[in-house]
Formats: C-alpha cells, sequence, structure tokens
C-alpha cells in the first residue's frame, strides 16, 4: 500500500470513518469505510491505519490472518501481486461481513488470538496453515524462514496442525522440512532452494577464515566440502554503502582458497539451465536434466511465475466476488 498525500495534521482527529461518503481530504477503504488523508505515515502505518478501519466491519471475534496476519507479524513475504485482498477469519456463530477486497473464513479451532500493533492475529501455525492452501511451496519456505528466524512458531503445536489432515497440510509439511531461520532474505531462501532442487548441499550463513584465522566474512551459502560461497546479489547490493562494503569483503577474500559466485533473481528464474551448468561444471559432476526439472516444478507452482500469480488471482477474485454496492445505503 502507497503512503498518500495529504491536508491534515497529527492533532486531527485519525479515526475512521463509517457510513459517510466523503470525498476530499478522505481516503476510501472499503464501501462506506473511510479514513482522512495522512501525509506524514509510513507503508505500515498506513497499513495498520486500513486495517484498523476494517475492525468497524467485522465482528468482535475476528482476527487477521493469512497474508495480513503475516504482515503484521514482520515475516518476509514472496514476490505478491499488486492488489492483495484482507485476510480475516471468524467465529462459527458470527456474521461474514461481504466486502470486495476482503476474504473473510471461519475459524475451526478455538479462537487464541495474539496482538500485534494493537490488532488481533491469529496464531502463527493457523496463518501458515491459511497459506498453505494458496502457496505453493517455495513461496511457503520463504515465509516460513523468516517465522521461525523471528521464533513465532512454536514446534509442538505445528506438529498438531502438521498431523491433523486439514487442507494445506501436505504443502505446508513439505515447506517445514525444507525451511531454514538462517536465511536472511526472500533472495537468500529462493537460492537454497534451488541448490535443494538439483542435489547441491549447501550451508547457509557460515563464517569465514583466512589461514590466520581473521574473518574475512560470512556467507549466505556454502556449498558443502568445498571453497564455493554462492551468494545471492539482490538490489540492495547496488546501494552506495552496500557496494562499498562489498569491495572490501572482496579485498578481504583476496589470496583466500574461497570463490564467490553471485546469484540474481533473474538468473534463478529465467535462466536456471545454465546457471545448473555452471554449478555442475565447477562440482566436476554429470548434467542431469531432472534435477532442473524438479526447479521448473517449484518455480511453476509459486508466485514466481505468471502462471502460478495468475492462478492465485483468479482464486481470490473467486472468493472476494465483485458486487455491486451502488444501490446499498
Amino acid at each position: 500500500m502507497r503512503t498518500l498525500q495529504c491536508m491534515v495534521t497529527k492533532d486531527d482527529d485519525d479515526k475512521p470513518i463509517r457510513g459517510q461518503v466523503r470525498l476530499v481530504g478522505h481516503q476510501r477503504v472499503s464501501h462506506g469505510l473511510y479514513l482522512r488523508l495522512r501525509e506524514d505515515v509510513t507503508e505500515q502505518e498506513q497499513l495498520v491505519r486500513e486495517l484498523k478501519a476494517y475492525l468497524l466491519l467485522l465482528p468482535k471475534s475476528a482476527v487477521y490472518t493469512h497474508v495480513t496476519g503475516a504482515r503484521l507479524r514482520g515475516w518476509r513475504l514472496p514476490k505478491l501481486p499488486d492488489q492483495v485482498p484482507v485476510f480475516v477469519a471468524v467465529d462459527q456463530k458470527d456474521r461474514r461481513p461481504r466486502r470486495h477486497g476482503l476474504i473473510c473464513s471461519r475459524l475451526v479451532r478455538p479462537r487464541d488470538p495474539a496482538k500485534r500493533r494493537g490488532l488481533p492475529v491469529e496464531a502463527a501455525e493457523e496463518i501458515l496453515l491459511r497459506m498453505a492452501r494458496d502457496f505453493g511451496a517455495l513461496d511457503l519456505v520463504v515465509v516460513l524462514d523468516s517465522a521461525l528466524r523471528k521464533g513465532d512458531v512454536d514446534p509442538t503445536r505445528m506438529e498438531a496442525v502438521l498431523n491433523s489432515g486439514r487442507p494445506g497440510v501436505r504443502v505446508l509439511r513439505a515447506a517445514y522440512l525444507l525451511a531454514n531461520p538462517k536465511s536472511e532474505s526472500p533472495g537468500e531462501s529462493v537460492l537454497r532452494l534451488f541448490h535443494e532442487a538439483i542435489d547441491v548441499a549447501v550451508e547457509p550463513q557460515v563464517e569465514l577464515f583466512d589461514d590466520k584465522g581473521t574473518a574475512i566474512g560470512r556467507v549466505d551459502l556454502l556449498v558443502t566440502g568445498t571453497d564455493r560461497a554462492h551468494e545471492y546479489d539482490g538490489e540492495h547490493h547496488r546501494d552506495k554503502h552496500q557496494h562499498r562494503v562489498d569491495m572490501r569483503r572482496e579485498r578481504a577474500w583476496a589470496g583466500s582458497p574461497y570463490v564467490r559466485c553471485g546469484y540474481a533473481l533473474d538468473d534463478l528464474l529465467n535462466h536456471p539451465a545454465v546457471v545448473m551448468h555452471e554449478i555442475d561444471r565447477a562440482l566436476g559432476r554429470a548434467h542431469v536434466p531432472r534435477r532442473l526439472a524438479r526447479w521448473r516444478r517449484l518455480v511453476e507452482n509459486s508466485l514466481y511465475s505468471e502462471a502460478g500469480r495468475e492462478r492465485i488471482m483468479n482464486r481470490w477474485r473467486r472468493q472476494t466476488g465483485l458486487m455491486d454496492w451502488s444501490r446499498s445505503a
């Protein structure tokens, strides 16, 4: 969600407005639901403002879940479509509000909400299970790596969910077995999964030392049993400060046995055969096409492919529906 331009000050009443049509100086959150425009809020603060406004439409049992719950918990997310619905879950006995852009599910277990940014959020394992019904294993590993790193996943509660047989458990179990809390970015998670798919064992976030025992840096992935350091080169590496850090790091590596290879997301998604050939040659092993087929299946079933994004958007469109509110009060 974008930071919005505004004409009010911090001292103005920031409460959401329901039931009255407001135009100038206001943002329409949903049908009959408005916020005063603000210019002094970040993207995350604007998200919280909008979700607080949605509480006016929701029963008291409502909790934010799925992508919305993950955002409030501060988890990293895969490459999402531009337009993502708001996800909530309510008790079985409560009404489910119908709004375009809002997906409302039923709580099938006793309500056990947490609070994030002052908003009710579903339990971590329930959020992950709901995401597993839409996401592919690759997407879910990105989220799980972050959730595990934050310490939000309770192993006992997760095991109970994985043994429940509920919808989404198969994908969640596959992703849980592949997850690793050491990953520090979505790109690193994707790079690690690429190596997993092509049968190259790696160790994440390894500290390297030269012959004198001096630390020369930490690498995203170290290919097990070799001196090859494979790293994800994301957009932050083009930042001036990061570029200087990278240059100092490369100088520290001079004379060491380690070889650094950087990979961008485009390499992994659009040129995986080239990357695998390079790795095969470096490791002195035969090229086996079925390894690449495994990776391509992971990508095709994820939000990192056009087909995957279209599939999930069609699913969300069916769930939200397109309703005409022009005749309602």
